[in-house]
């Protein structure tokens, strides 16, 4: 299936490309100019178009593999519209009479607005009041003429009735139909008039005024991102990690072939005798948690007057094809304890982030049941999952033939990064897909420098092994919350051991660890827990900080039994959760030490590796 999405796209691409060539016959000279040279300046551009996508081939065939290209996965929604198409009841004479019924209503109330038709007796509107809005088509020259305005409101209605039907749909297992209202939605996504050079009238107007330049950026923009298999965000030139990225001065003092630990410099006289050790997702690069100077949540958190050690996971390699779950979590103990005798402290305080979360909930369980759960203060589980049932549209990707496409996709042992970034785009697709190919393609603007953007572009490597069991037994079969169905390190695990104290935060909006499903965590633990809502996602909720003034995060000083007695009985605050987390800390522990000796970095006698960020991170 993922090789037939491959072609499929492969194919969409290749006709865009002949689309854009085609326009330049069809675009009329500028006023005043004469019509010979018109046609003259087109067939020039035509040429230099031609020229593009000829280089291009020549350069796929000298290179050509049998490897599947890199968003051939994730595309596999928009390969299976026909199979969406056939389980909806769009061959009903009911639902056809309907639609034509709507449809018919639709055009004369669209037309109407232009003086068009039986319902324009008044003469054309202005500013026309179309029935359906969708932030797609804000720009004015969507509505400038009927054609363009009736194009994209007919799409608007039938997509509404597309995926209307599959919602509508009974007799399916909850999981089946929810793949199928999600792929529904996919396929109205990717089918949007915005998405096409000839039915896009914005793209139209830039290829107007600029004469075609910005088609032929545009192209050359999309044959860029054909070469490297990944749809670009962002100016890749625009930032240089530990030059205006990931800068907060540190350490690396200590790795393994799985891992670094980065020490951060300490910028107050005394710090909190308890350090805090921060495992990121190795799905993603660490800096997330490091962007700049305001962003930082790691330079915040050493203002704060806290010893951070940061863990930076290395991108997986052929080397690393046997890595599983097990391997991480022992790499979390492993991490715990040398933070422990570099400083010579009983124990640390920890933070996980997304998938790194999941498997610190792992990780506290085995130490408990090896009765070393001392080793660690306190836990803060950021966006982080234990109980898959409700864990959002990532469930859609999850099951046994996609998960046994994965070993096909990783013939060397590792997932390429670009797949899962892929997959995570098509979660957002108008956002993170759509709204670039109209930007990047149609209209060929320059890409922003944007360091968020560019730290989502900056894909990992999975070890195979690791990413399919992860699949299969925790979104797939939910076995993490089942005592001792798992095992690791040895021992059983049982969630329900875990009595540490837990700080568990959640984004109101994210869509890739929903709250409802975060929240359960809650159930599982037997010691003191926190449970705070942020603002926004799942990255902007983690990653806000006071200087922002952004969002807004919940509290409830009751016992909620339920997410939603949560937030009916929650107390709103303005900003940045994090002086929240910081005051949650200091209570557990006030205790001070001076910032001296190993806990400042490469100071005298110290030996260190290397400077922060260090090369796991540079790594690709």
């Amino acid at each position: 299936m993922a090789s037939d999405a491959g072609e499929l796209m492969t194919d969409l691409m290749r006709k865009q490309a002949q689309g854009l060539t085609t326009l330049f016959g069809n675009l009329a000279p500028q006023e005043g100019t004469p019509e010979a040279k018109a046609a003259i300046h087109w067939a020039e551009i035509a040429s230099r178009m031609h020229a593009i996508w000829t280089e291009f081939q020549v350069e796929q065939l000298n290179k050509a593999s049998d490897k599947p290209p890199h968003y051939a996965d994730p595309m596999k929604w928009i390969a299976t519209a026909e199979a969406v198409f056939r389980q909806l009841p769009l061959a009903s004479p009911q639902i056809q009479r309907k639609l034509w019924e709507e449809g018919v209503a639709l055009v004369d109330a669209v037309l109407g607005q232009y003086g068009i038709g039986p319902g324009g007796e008044g003469g054309a509107a202005e500013d026309p009041r179309l029935p359906r809005k969708d932030r797609r088509f804000d720009d004015p020259e969507w509505r400038r003429q009927p054609f363009f305005a009736l194009l994209h409101q007919l799409y608007l209605m039938l997509s509404e009735q597309m995926v209307g039907m599959a919602e509508a749909m009974d007799g399916l297992e909850p999981a089946r139909k929810a793949q199928l209202v999600f792929a529904a939605r996919t396929i109205a996504d990717a089918l949007s008039p915005a998405n096409f050079p000839l039915t896009n009238p914005v793209a139209l107007e830039k290829a107007s005024q600029t004469r075609g330049e910005s088609l032929v950026r545009g192209f050359e923009n999309l044959l860029d991102d054909l070469r490297k298999g990944q749809l670009t965000h962002t100016d890749p030139k625009a930032f240089v990690l530990g030059e205006n990225i990931a800068v907060t001065p540190g350490k690396v003092v200590f790795e393994t072939p799985l891992y670094q630990i980065i020490q951060y410099t300490p910028t107050t006289d005394k710090v909190l005798k308890t350090p805090l050790l921060i495992f990121p997702p190795w799905i993603n690069r660490y800096y997330i948690l490091d962007l700049n100077a305001k962003k930082s949540f790691v330079r915040w958190a050493v203002e704060q007057g806290l010893s951070v050690f940061m863990v930076s996971w290395k991108s997986a390699d052929a080397s690393m094809a046997d890595l599983a779950w097990d391997d991480y979590i022992g790499a979390q103990i492993e991490a715990i304890d040398f933070v422990r005798g570099r400083l010579g402290v009983p124990s640390v305080h920890t933070i996980g982030y997304c998938v790194a979360g999941t498997t610190l909930a792992a990780t506290l369980a085995v130490l408990a049941r090896k009765e070393a759960a001392g080793m660690v203060a306190s836990a803060t589980f950021l966006t982080a999952q234990v109980d898959f049932e409700e864990a959002g549209d990532l469930k859609n990707f999850i099951d046994d033939q996609q998960i046994e496409t994965i070993g096909k996709l990783s013939p060397e042992g590792y997932l390429d990064g670009r797949y899962l970034a892929a997959t995570f785009n098509v979660l957002r697709g108008n956002d993170l897909i759509w709204s670039y190919v109209e930007k990047n393609y149609l209209k060929g603007e320059d890409h922003p420098a944007f360091d968020l953007l560019h730290w989502n572009g900056d894909v990992t490597n999975l070890p195979a092994k690791w990413h399919r069991n992860y699949l299969r037994d925790l979104y797939r079969d939910n076995r993490l919350v089942v005592a001792d169905s798992l095992q690791a390190c040895g021992v059983p695990i049982d969630l329900h051991r875990i009595a540490t104290p837990a700080y568990i935060q959640a984004g109101s909006e994210d869509h890739i660890a929903p709250p409802q499903s975060v929240w359960k965590l809650m159930r599982y633990l037997a010691g003191p827990r926190t449970f705070l809502l942020a603002g926004s996602g799942h990255i902007a909720g983690v990653v806000n900080p006071p200087s922002s003034g952004k969002y807004q995060y919940w509290t409830n000083e009751g016992s909620p039994e339920t997410l939603e007695d949560f937030v009916a009985g929650a107390r709103e605050h303005p900003g940045s959760w994090w002086p929240h987390w910081r005051a949650w800390i200091e209570a557990l522990d006030r205790a001070l030490v001076p910032a001296r000796g190993k806990r400042r970095p490469g100071g005298r006698g110290d030996r260190v590796i290397e400077d922060a960020p260090g090369r796991y991170v540079m790594a690709r």
